[in-house]
């Protein structure tokens, strides 16, 4: 299995929107914070981001910026938000000389995966000749779609949105390689147990058992997985049977036990009294809150 494709679904709640804009000379927009993820792309012109929290960010032509946890910020002409009314005020302007898609994932927090959590509050991609063509392939056709809506154009959107964030968080891993879940998922014995434990979250592993499947010791095992994911073996796939858990009990109708059956509980008593405890709330509460977030 993918653990990033994994780590995405996990979370993934309703259908991710975007649209494209043009502005004037002097413009400035605020972003509230929300439940998911942004993302920026300026298509032509220069401008900042600057995020409630941190360090604002030039932007220049083509330069994409992710937002990964749905910190509040400000698109703005120059480093200064003042001034700055909610993007959905915005109006756009057919001459104006910048040129922006912006857009957003609506994610359950609740179950976010670590390897995302890891991610920095802005991921800045500066546009760099030869550098992500994937990501530049799906901004252009992604721009092009947004700009001339045409039959289909609904489905196309849907799955180029989605590899954007996909290719969004390759970009950010490929940049980070020596750290944390980066260095997991480059790692050969570490990236095979995670691959293991995800494709088989209902096998009765033991940590002998995921030990010799990737060649390492049990210490050994131990050691790494836990330096790189933070957690030890045992307790992601622990916490990785209830998020799955959590995700079949929001986008299916499958009963408790079968559920349970799914992600390596004998009973469904079992289950219920290990979800509690990750998500504060029996399995039936979660499933009828209806969001994913009740947490």
């Amino acid at each position: 299995m993918d653990v990033l494709s994994d780590a995405i679904a996990a979370v993934r709640v309703g259908q991710p929107a975007s649209n494209r804009l043009r502005a004037g000379s002097a413009w400035c927009y605020r972003f509230a914070p929300y439940e998911g993820a942004g993302f920026h792309v300026l298509l032509r012109g220069s401008g900042w981001l600057l995020p409630d929290d941190g360090t604002p960010v030039p932007l220049g032509p083509g330069d994409a910026v992710l937002v990964p946890h749905g910190g509040a910020h400000t698109l703005s002409s120059t480093p200064d938000a003042t001034g700055a009314v909610p993007f959905e005020a915005a109006v756009a302007e057919p001459d104006g000389r910048t040129e922006f898609l912006c857009g957003k994932y609506r994610l359950a927090h609740a179950r976010r995966h670590p390897l995302l959590a890891s991610l920095p509050e802005v991921v800045h991609l500066p546009a760099e000749v030869g550098r992500h063509p994937e990501l530049r392939a799906a901004i252009d056709l992604l721009g092009g779609e947004v700009a001339d809506r045409r039959p289909g154009s609904a489905t196309v959107l849907t799955g180029l949105l989605d590899l954007l964030l996909v290719y969004l968080i390759r970009a950010w891993l490929d940049g980070h390689p020596g750290t944390g879940w980066p260095q997991a998922l480059r790692d050969p014995e570490i990236a095979a147990a995670l691959e293991a434990l995800h494709e088989h979250p209902e096998a009765p592993w033991r940590i002998e058992d995921l030990a010799a499947r990737v060649g390492l010791s049990r210490a050994t095992l131990a050691r790494r997985f836990t330096a790189l994911t933070g957690r030890p073996p045992m307790a992601y796939l622990t916490w990785w049977r209830l998020t799955t858990a959590a995700r079949l009990l929001q986008d299916t109708d499958l009963p408790l036990p079968s559920i349970a059956a799914k992600v390596g509980y004998a009973s469904a008593f079992a289950f219920s009294h290990a979800f509690k405890r990750q998500f504060g709330v029996a399995p039936g509460g979660f499933r009828t809150a209806g969001d994913g977030n009740a947490a």
